[in-house]
């Protein structure tokens, strides 16, 4: 097993992760604010990490949340055990966030905020235990089978080829580079942004999840993920039934305006912000907008 990353030293990082034991890996997690206060739960995707909410880490217990955010197994700085000692596919994932929001007991409904990965794992848990969940914030991602006419961008293609996407992924971490340029609006991300969100994928063995995760990528019903996307489509009507706040970035090459439009269809109570600037990385593209607007959001209960 590989030994967590540390965080020390990172901009805009400031806090001191805590972990958990999940299936008999450390899973490290930040937890702000008031223990009594309105818990709020973030869930990262791929590749990125707790790092990716910093902003929401820093602004929310400000108005008086709790907010938690753990990595997944195999990510941030969160243990990083190999494929013989973890399954990486999305329902152990789901069994994990299951196990590390059982462990602590929390006594009111959740605020559950997702992004990309985070969306089918976060919205998954949420779709068995409704009454567990307060309100929903989605950010780019997917909560059911991809459309049979949405096709993958060349390098999530390249990226789940057998022999090259081990290179790729894993030995060389083209895609975690990659994500740096596709995933914004911007010509490039802030040199804060990209030192954080590639800081703990440094080496080949720290990268296994991530390449775990596009290989779960499903594309059709013979694939591990989908019976559990399948499942999760079947139950959100359950969701909708909460207030729902989606933030999208319009420029993403793969959760784009088709995937948003599917989102709305299966959502269509959800309060929806658009940003026209904005990629796959949204918090990261809109950060003052997107957190003023989850502030509002979370203060309506």
């Amino acid at each position: 097993m590989s030994a967590p990353t540390t965080a020390t030293g990172l901009a805009g990082y400031p806090f001191a992760p805590r972990t958990a034991d999940v299936g008999g890996h450390r899973m490290s997690y930040v937890d702000e604010g008031d223990r009594d206060a309105p818990p709020v739960l973030l869930v990262h995707g791929n590749p990125t990490w707790s790092f990716y909410f910093r902003t929401l880490l820093r602004s929310l217990p400000a108005r008086g949340r709790r907010v938690l955010a753990p990595d997944h197994i195999g990510m941030g700085l969160s243990d990083k055990p190999s494929r013989h000692d973890h399954p990486h596919t999305l329902a152990q994932r789901v069994a994990d966030l299951t196990a590390f929001v059982d462990g602590l007991d929390l006594t009111e409904p959740v605020s559950l905020v997702v992004h990309d990965w985070g969306g089918p794992i976060g919205l998954a848990w949420a779709a068995e235990h409704p009454d567990r969940v307060a309100e929903i914030v989605v950010m780019n991602t997917g909560a059911f089978p991809l459309p049979p006419d949405h096709g993958l961008p060349w390098m999530l293609r390249a990226a789940r080829l057998p022999v090259v996407s081990d290179v790729l992924v894993r030995r060389l971490g083209a895609f975690s580079l990659g994500a740096l340029v596709l995933g914004t609006g911007r010509a490039w991300l802030p040199a804060e942004a990209r030192r954080g969100l590639l800081a703990p994928y440094d080496r080949p063995e720290h990268r296994v999840a991530v390449h775990a995760f596009v290989q779960d990528i499903p594309l059709g019903p013979a694939d591990p993920a989908h019976p559990v996307l399948a499942r999760l489509e079947e139950r959100l009507p359950l969701l909708d039934a909460h207030p729902v706040q989606v933030h999208w970035g319009m420029k993403d090459p793969v959760f784009d305006a088709d995937i948003l439009a599917h989102v709305e269809r299966r959502l269509p109570r959800a309060e929806v912000f658009r940003y026209p600037d904005a990629g796959h990385y949204v918090l990261e593209d809109e950060p003052e907008a997107i957190g003023a607007r989850v502030d509002a959001f979370l203060d309506r209960r």
